[in-house]
């Protein structure tokens, strides 16, 4: 059973507390289907999340079985399912292999062919079987739902809670959808609650919980919903919940909640009997309210709702007059019930949960055209586009010794015709290897701007089925090194093979290709840092793109910034430090030849340049940790 006592969540507004869940009070046996219902705004949504433990409950008590989750652990991850709103799948995967990667997320199976019979299991309960090789991106809305639905089923869950499945579907798919969760709580004593705006096919719940302004107005069988509210129709109950405070709502219902869940038991036994529902029972702890709250069952004929006296007085006479009749209950179970003994779904390991993030990554990324063809379209165009400058890279580069000691007119011309060619030689050499950097870390912002702000709600939703958030940043450096990898070695061998600045570099190619991918690499985990502590993907790729915005301007390979600017901002340029340590390669001559033609210090040794994009680099990785780890769902 899951019980709520003084189940609150409170906000602050305007330096007040203000409770969006207020004092709520719920019992929900096992096998039960229960609707939360109620106008717009009247935290339906909130109640499920913080019952999932998305938000912090503030006050009151939640208790599983008469355990305390609050203090004596909560639920395992497999034993709560949690059905959003939003679609949890990838559109470039199938419906199989969707299935089977959540399932290699948050299931350790035993073999292949219990993985296998786990995935057809749950494609047959959701109705996905005959579409199974279909990809998401061409589901329907109804599809879509039933997906979600069994991603959720993988574990066997015991609580499946839903946000609005059936929200935007036409009555037929809804009606399809709430079929099935009504059958999903037949089985195993499972508990099924869904929020919904709908007050259609009301008769497939076992009990309509009714909100109003974070207030339980209602909570009983369906059956009951018109008599209680003195309306003809369900459809009414809405504006006539308007009518009345949300407090004298509460305190009418706390006078009728005896009766009506007395009703709530009768109909369950009636269905255990039938043989319609099947509950596994355990021996639960009595808990710390129960002696406030017990009562002798009451004996309810099956009488039409209108005959329930209205008031509480003559409830609590038959009460007091069965109370004389019934001897207290043991604290110790009975002998009919019977102890739940079924294996708990282990959640696997986080190698295991690394190996299956990394496969469905590059499954998603060649099965997404449109990356893989700008991916090769950057790959290709950017050296293309240094190649551009070839010819001014590959002059000839003159010393002044070549023109001896003749100060004649024409000695003088010889001397202004080398400090040209050194000018044209040193701009040449220094431009073409900062465009190399500031191509790389423009290639690294697009590598990473979305990477995790764009499957924001995917990542919260793994994250609260027990992925581990290690392992998804593993999975993400690792897709990301062989991007960056492949880039900068692309690069790499495009200007080396269009020109080698006629021996400028005077070691070996490791060295250009170092500072190529160091460039590549600080870029794109600083940009992954930033993708993972922003909401939105679009958020993330404005702010990397002011970052590789920021590059040129403010490295001084250009235009020299003044001196206190500088010092202030050459820290956080990742190209200067790529560039200048590149340039700390470079033959004496040439090194003088870009010395000569820049006011902005070159000299800071490869080392230190190393080390500060290795700097940069971990801090992008602490970002992204963070950013990961820190819980950021959206309602």
């Amino acid at each position: 059973m899951l019980e709520l006592k003084d189940f609150c969540f409170t906000i602050d507004k305007d330096g007040e507390p203000l409770n969006l869940i207020d004092r709520v009070n719920l019992k929900i046996p096992k096998g039960h289907f229960m609707a939360i219902v109620g106008p717009s705004g009247c935290g339906k949504t909130t109640l499920l999340n913080t019952i999932a433990g998305l938000n912090e409950m503030s006050e009151g008590y939640i208790y599983w079985d008469g355990r305390d989750l609050e203090q004596e652990g909560d639920l395992d991850p497999a034993e709560l399912g949690y059905v959003p709103q939003f679609s949890i799948a990838y559109d470039e995967l199938t419906v199989d292999e969707s299935i089977e990667a959540v399932t290699k997320l948050r299931v350790k199976t035993h073999d292949i062919d219990d993985l296998d019979q786990r995935i057809d299991r749950v494609l047959e309960e959701t109705g996905l079987a005959p579409i199974a090789d279909r990809l998401v991106k061409v589901l329907s809305g109804g599809q879509k739902r039933r997906l979600g639905l069994a991603m959720e089923l993988v574990t066997d869950p015991t609580l499946l809670l839903c946000d609005e499945v059936t929200s935007g579907l036409d009555p037929r798919s809804e009606r399809d959808i709430v079929r099935r969760l009504h059958d999903l709580s037949r089985r195993d004593g499972r508990i099924v609650i869904s929020v919904t705006h709908s007050l259609a096919h009301l008769e497939l719940y076992d009990s309509i919980l009714v909100l109003h302004e974070g207030r339980v107005a209602y909570h009983g069988p369906p059956a009951g919903l018109t008599h209680y509210f003195s309306v003809e129709d369900t459809e009414e109950i809405y504006p006539r919940l308007a009518k009345q405070d949300s407090n004298k709502w509460r305190k009418s219902w706390e006078k009728h909640v005896d009766i009506y869940y007395q009703k709530i038991e009768k109909n369950r036994l009636k269905l255990i009997e039938s043989g319609k529902l099947s509950v596994p029972l355990v021996a639960a702890k009595k808990t710390p309210y129960d002696d406030q709250t017990a009562t002798t069952p009451i004996e309810i004929e099956d009488e039409d709702w209108d005959d329930i006296d209205n008031s509480s007085s003559r409830l609590t006479s038959k009460r007091k007059n069965k109370n004389k009749k019934t001897d207290q209950s043991s604290d110790q179970p009975s002998n009919d019930i019977i102890k739940e003994a079924s294996e708990h779904v282990r959640t696997p390991g986080a190698f295991s949960q690394f190996c299956t993030l990394l496969a469905r990554r590059w499954k998603i990324f060649f099965r997404d055209r449109g990356q893989v063809f700008l991916q090769l379209a950057i790959m290709i165009c950017f050296p293309l586009i240094v190649i551009l400058f070839a010819d001014q890279g590959n002059v000839n580069l003159r010393n002044f010794s070549d023109a001896g000691t003749d100060y004649s007119i024409s000695g003088l011309k010889e001397l202004n015709a080398i400090a040209s060619n050194r000018a044209k030689v040193g701009g040449a050499v220094s431009g073409i290897i900062m465009f190399q950097m500031v191509l790389l870390a423009l290639m690294g912002s697009n590598n990473a701007a979305r990477e995790i702000a764009g499957e924001r709600k995917i990542m919260e939703k793994e994250k609260f089925g027990g992925v581990s958030p290690s392992a998804y940043l593993l999975s993400k450096i690792t897709f990301l090194v062989a991007i960056i990898l492949v880039q900068s070695l692309i690069m790499g061998i495009a200007v080396e093979s269009a020109w080698n600045f006629k021996g400028a570099i005077s070691t070996s190619y490791v060295n250009h290709f170092t500072f190529l991918v160091m460039i590549n690499a600080a870029m794109t985990f600083i940009c992954l840092g930033i993708s993972s502590m922003m909401k939105t993907a679009e958020k993330a790729s404005l702010l990397s793109i002011y970052l590789v915005g920021f590059q040129l301007p403010l490295s001084g390979a250009v235009l020299a910034l003044p001196h206190t600017v500088g010092e202030f901002t050459r820290p956080f340029i990742s190209a200067y430090w790529a560039w200048a340590g590149s340039l700390d390669h470079l033959q004496t001559g040439y090194y003088d030849a870009v010395k000569d033609v820049t006011q902005t210090p070159i000299d800071p040794g490869s080392s230190t340049c190393i080390t500060i994009l290795a700097a940069q680099i971990i801090l992008g990785l602490i970002l992204t940790y963070i950013g990961i780890k820190r819980h950021q769902w959206e309602h």
